[in-house]
């Protein structure tokens, strides 16, 4: 029988979205002199400026980039790019994994392009980028939120691309190395590793797609919330703090104390290397425990830091049915929530039976540490009940 541990982490926190707020991190922190104050004050949008050119100057974004502040998260951010810029020529889209495939059924069944070329693959596998054709506009996802599959790099977009390329960066944007040369739409969300709060979005436009907005003006109606330009005319007011819709501010405040803990740690080479590091404690435990727990990424070099997903391959957990796999996680996730070692470390319910923990900045390695034996513990205890 294998032996309970001891010691447990201090902040049982893996929950990929939203994710677990900074170290030291509390509500006593923020100013709230803005909150009750009309998001159109100056007090207001000079806080709402704020996020937008300590966004941009942490993440390194080209000075010729536009990035704005809108509503609905990175679900909001990505459909707005969507329904605001495709139409104008043939889209190819990418999925691996949940949020990817739901961009492809907006492309496919909500807008309807009709040159529409779609490239999916399973979890734990990338598509093949190879015939992807870059006269049309791209969309896929830098990182697999669900599937924990990222893309390891941008060298397979084409520096002369004609169209453009739309990428959903939500899980990977603070955490991991992009070119954003190579892309003219990014989207993420203040929730992943910012550890901030839902509902608001990030949106950063290249030249390229700013050009389309001015140029191009698609057949179907947009709702006022994804509207981006108006009669080809930009809505510049959205990349100088001025929302679309009413924003919370104390969100806001919190999204700023986020982005200056990323300063003091480095900046973004900071954050990436607490992720990386993460990602090293998981990979030392997963070469000891293969026999039965294992990446869900087939290749090594497309393993996510942020959102490192697990799969079980264990040949008795395998036997069994998958409502009876769902059961067993089921009671193994239970445990360590009331044994407060971990908190939604739930495999995604699309994605194959497994866990999964969020290794984003805001995670301390020591934590991921301490949780690793008792997942073997609660797992290998359970198994055979």
């Amino acid at each position: 029988m294998i032996q309970r541990p001891e010691k447990k982490p201090d902040r049982p926190f893996f929950s990929s979205g939203p994710c677990v707020k900074r170290p030291g991190w509390s509500i006593n922190n923020l100013p709230t002199f803005t909150l009750g104050r009309s998001h159109r004050s100056k007090v207001a949008k000079d806080k709402l400026k704020e996020v937008i050119t300590l966004s941009k100057k942490i993440l390194r974004l080209p000075n010729d980039y536009k990035l704005g502040i809108v509503a609905g998260s990175d679900t909001g951010s990505i459909e707005m790019a969507m329904w605001s810029m495709l139409g104008e020529r043939g889209v190819e889209i990418l999925g691996w994994e949940n949020f990817g495939n739901d961009w492809i059924k907006d492309v496919s069944s909500q807008l309807k392009i009709k040159n529409l070329k779609i490239y999916q693959s399973e979890y734990g596998k990338l598509p093949d980028f190879s015939k992807i054709n870059f006269s049309n506009d791209i969309i896929f996802t830098w990182n697999g939120t669900t599937s924990g599959v990222c893309v390891p790099n941008a060298d397979w977009i084409k520096n002369d691309r004609e169209g453009l390329v739309m990428c959903d960066a939500t899980s990977a944007v603070f955490a991991m190395h992009m070119d954003y040369s190579k892309l003219d739409v990014i989207t993420w969300s203040w929730q992943k590793v910012l550890g901030g709060e839902a509902a608001h979005g990030m949106i950063a436009l290249s030249p390229k797609a700013i050009e389309r907005l001015k140029t191009y003006q698609p057949t179907w109606p947009i709702p006022k919330i994804y509207r981006l330009a108006e009669d080809k005319k930009v809505l510049e007011g959205i990349f100088e703090g001025e929302t679309i819709n009413t924003p919370s501010m104390l969100c806001v405040e919190d999204c700023l104390d986020g982005l200056l803990w990323l300063e003091s740690i480095g900046g973004l080479e900071g954050a990436i290397k607490r992720s990386k590091k993460n990602l090293e404690e998981i990979k030392f435990w997963i070469k000891e425990n293969k026999d039965w727990i294992n990446f869900l990424a087939e290749n090594e070099e497309t393993i996510s830091s942020t959102s490192i997903c697990l799969k079980i391959v264990d040949p008795i957990f395998k036997k069994l049915k998958k409502e009876d796999q769902a059961i067993k996680l089921k009671i193994i996730n239970s445990i360590l929530e009331k044994e407060n070692v971990a908190y939604d470390i739930n495999s995604y319910r699309t994605a194959p039976a497994g866990f999964r923990i969020w290794g984003g900045a805001t995670v301390e390695k020591v934590d991921i540490e301490l949780l690793l034996p008792w997942i073997k513990w609660a797992y290998q205890t359970n198994i055979d009940v």
